[in-house]
């Protein structure tokens, strides 16, 4: 891994969060990056999507609303925070496709067209899928549209562990109207992020490992897809060895499929991206960072980070800390969600903690 650097006091902005003031002097990342505050005032932001124009469209989970971030002057420094929906069912998911925004409740997908004409006067959405599970455990949701034009709904476990038929713990799949649903994978415990290898196509996903086993078992996974059908553990298998204690798998069980890189336990993994810009140095093209929103019950807090997974292929090399200091002395002050490229390269994090968006971008260095 590359040490890290301590972000130059130059690039420190005072954030008001529900916690404490975060300085972005505090963050570090590897040498030659830079981040900085992209966007504030935006309440709980979850998952991003970015429209055709540029305006950014955030999700909340606890503040029910759907925002859209505006740089209009391409200063990379958003002007504008507009809300365009609110009143929501835990609006954690939002995707882009073809002039819409879709946005994804607990138990519904709802789409807005036209959005981006109508950001002071949004229209009525239209619902596509109003039929899912309303459990709120595990119930939001990120959504995105694959290389194979099917839109990817995760529906979690409404608990901790248990059984539950279809399509609780699964990925599913719907054209963009919402017809011809079906189970993608199984055995996903909760899926709050995912993406599609930029050369092979294949799906890999972030997987939340379960609680109450205590503090460094099981861990939370990163999967790789390579067939529909494929059943991930859940809830027999935890982090691919960890069998559970009140669950024994049928006799007639498929082979479950282990985690492409076991994360560690209660990090709780949520948005995934693969880089595919060129601003990054070029071991950074065809990897992924993740986003580890960080734990809630464990006795020493862990995550709060962003990792770089190392790929040769689709052959995992190594993983590293890429972005931390969201966790100091025990003390969070923001907790990272997901990640949007924008052209030039440079990558968008979400905190649903702070309320803020941050760029993260290579100015390269001196050496």
């Amino acid at each position: 891994m590359r040490t890290a650097a301590r972000c130059s006091l130059a690039l420190a902005w005072a954030i008001a969060t529900n916690a404490q003031a975060i300085d972005l002097a505090d963050l570090t990342l590897p040498p030659g990056f830079r981040i900085e505050l992209y966007a504030d005032s935006v309440p709980n932001a979850r998952q991003m999507a970015r429209g055709d124009d540029g305006v950014l469209y955030v999700g909340t989970r606890s503040a029910g609303a759907v925002y859209a971030v505006i740089d209009a002057d391409g200063d990379y420094r958003a002007e504008a925070v507009k809300r365009i929906a609110g009143g929501l069912n835990m609006p954690s998911g939002v995707a882009w496709r073809d002039g819409s925004l879709y946005v994804a409740e607990v138990q519904r997908v709802l789409r807005f067209d036209d959005i981006g004409r109508r950001l002071d006067d949004p229209p009525s959405p239209v619902i596509v899928a109003d039929d899912l599970p309303d459990d709120r455990h595990h119930g939001w949701k990120a959504i995105d549209f694959g290389p194979d034009g099917f839109l990817y709904v995760p529906v979690g476990a409404p608990c901790n562990v248990c059984l539950r038929d279809p399509p609780y713990a699964t990925i599913q799949r719907m054209r963009a109207d919402g017809s011809q649903r079906e189970t993608w994978v199984r055995g996903v415990r909760n899926s709050v992020g995912f993406a599609w290898h930029p050369a092979t196509g294949e799906m890999w996903f972030t997987d939340n490992g379960r609680d109450m086993l205590g503090d460094d078992v099981p861990s939370c996974e990163l999967n790789r897809v390579t067939q529909q059908g494929q059943h991930f553990g859940f809830p027999y298998v935890h982090g691919g060895d960890v069998p559970d204690p009140d669950f024994v798998a049928p006799a007639d069980a498929p082979d479950f499929v282990a985690p492409a890189v076991k994360l560690g336990a209660h990090v709780a993994p949520l948005g995934v991206l693969f880089y595919t810009g060129t601003q990054f140095p070029a071991a950074y093209r065809g990897s992924l960072l993740v986003a580890e929103h960080g734990s809630w019950n464990r006795s020493e807090p862990v995550g709060y980070r962003l990792v770089h997974v190392s790929l040769n292929g689709s052959d995992v090399v190594r993983h590293e800390i890429f972005a931390s200091g969201w966790l100091r002395d025990g003390q969070v002050s923001g907790r990272p969600v997901d990640l949007e490229q924008l052209p030039d390269g440079s990558v968008l994090v979400s905190d649903d903690d702070a309320g803020a968006i941050y760029r993260i971008s290579y100015q390269g260095t001196d050496d």
